[in-house]
């Protein structure tokens, strides 16, 4: 193993998991740095939370600012680079960036989470930050006067198509049933919205522009074609499990690709835990205050361990 300052804790992942296992670790006084670009993660991409316990309604940017201020003020040390691959040799782990420097950690709390599914359509990684976006919240306000497109029919399609409507002069949802899976008070919301347009039982083909996103091309006809006009495009298909640095240790996965864990969040590898949406516990129910609950418990099943030695 290289000469280099083998670190106790390494969390990788800056979200709610991330963070609060950050927090608990420093009131436990445990050394670690916690790799993070952008602090809240997902979070930041929520317009409005209103089940997180102590505020009655708050924007993901300002929860995500709140809570990163209480890891900062206990001293953390927060690298703001992204983890591209995990290994383990001699019962230390190496972990090495995106930017190419490598550290190493006896143990590893993994709070990455999901990645948001694309559409896998032509003209989506051309046009990627041209018009094809996956963050309302981050993109929105570069809508403004403009017309967009939402592709999904979820609660995170809904809530992207209110946020969308507050800047830009019209805004369609594409939908591949006959009527949205979101909550019905949405739906309702969206009918009585003159800016918001819905486009049942139809699937996005491909993405047209040249520098920009111009249409995009449905399996129907609408208007008497299957081209449709748009200055943008947003993505809101849902998510799936961020596994890809993982892949050279042999960690069990569940049937959907989530990471197994334990009572106390640790994995099959030794001293290597997995936390938050990434994680099989909390009942497969992922939400910010579940992944809070996550980080916490590894920190304190990292601290009892220690405590035994």
């Amino acid at each position: 193993m290289e000469n280099k300052t083998i670190q106790e804790v390494a969390i990788v992942g800056g979200g709610p998991a991330g963070l609060s296992a950050s927090i608990y670790m420093s009131r436990y006084k445990i050394p670690h740095i916690l790799f993070g670009t952008e602090l809240g993660g997902f979070m930041n991409e929520t317009h409005k939370i209103e089940n997180y316990p102590g505020f009655t309604s708050i924007s993901g940017f300002e929860l995500s600012q709140k809570m990163g201020e209480h890891v900062k003020s206990l001293g953390a040390e927060i690298i703001p680079q992204e983890i591209q691959k995990i290994t383990k040799e001699d019962a230390i782990f190496k972990l090495k960036s995106y930017n190419g420097e490598e550290f190493l950690a006896k143990k590893v709390v993994y709070a990455v989470g999901t990645i948001s599914n694309k559409l896998g359509v032509p003209g989506e990684k051309e046009l990627k930050g041209k018009g094809v976006s996956y963050c309302a919240t981050c993109d929105g306000p570069f809508f403004k006067n403009k017309e967009a497109v939402v592709v999904g029919g979820g609660n995170s399609a809904a809530v992207a198509v209110f946020i969308l409507a507050e800047h830009a002069n019209k805004v369609t949802l594409i939908h591949r049933g006959d009527t949205p899976t979101c909550e019905p008070a949405y739906i309702a919301d969206m009918q009585k919205n003159p800016k918001i347009n819905l486009i049942p039982n139809a699937n996005v083909v491909k993405i047209n522009g040249e520098n920009k996103v111009e249409s995009v091309t449905l399996d129907k006809e609408v208007d008497g074609s299957t081209d449709y006009k748009t200055d943008g495009i947003f993505i809101e298909i849902g998510s799936g499990p961020n596994t890809a640095p993982l892949k050279e240790l042999k960690i069990d996965l569940n049937e959907k690709g989530y990471v197994k864990v334990k009572a106390d969040q640790e994995t099959n590898i030794e001293n290597l835990y997995a936390v938050g949406d990434i994680s099989t516990n909390s009942n497969g129910f992922r939400q910010i205050i579940t992944a809070g609950a996550e980080g916490a418990i590894a920190a304190i099943a990292i601290f009892e361990k220690n405590r035994r030695k």
